[in-house]
């Protein structure tokens, strides 16, 4: 069985051209609406319920750990989240934004370098499905 799971993910890699590594930590109801490009590196962690677009890239800099995305976060088309950073639950990075710090639960976050320009309106309370829940390891 684990040969033929070996299988279809080669195959839909290829198909897509992401790079999403079976190691990776992921929580359930991860949303890719457009799967082509996206990169995650293999030790990143992903909280529950994200939704990535298109030509994402979330990995390392310059040999630094790896970035940690809380819960029902969106990553828009063309965003870099980059180094040993953590993106708190239910925020928001927009399209093409170079994420080099962290930020704190329901951040809008923008631009290049990324910054924090206001509050993300989800109303669900922030910490019921964060990184630490029993869905990650």
């Amino acid at each position: 069985m684990v040969k033929l799971w070996s299988v279809q993910h080669r195959f839909w890699s290829i198909v897509t051209g992401a790079d999403i590594p079976v190691e990776c930590q992921i929580g359930g109801g991860l949303l890719i609406p457009h799967p082509t490009g996206i990169v995650l590196h293999p030790d990143c962690r992903i909280g529950p319920n994200c939704l990535i677009f298109q030509q994402a890239t979330v990995g390392m800099l310059d040999r630094s750990d790896v970035p940690t995305i809380g819960g029902h976060v969106d990553i828009g088309a063309g965003a870099r989240v980059l180094g040993e950073i953590t993106i708190g639950d239910h925020s928001k990075i927009g399209a093409n934004a170079v994420v080099l710090s962290s930020f704190p639960p329901r951040s809008v976050i923008v631009g290049i370098p990324a910054r924090r320009v206001g509050e993300s309106d989800d109303k669900e309370p922030v910490g019921l499905h964060s990184v630490g829940a029993a869905t990650l390891p």
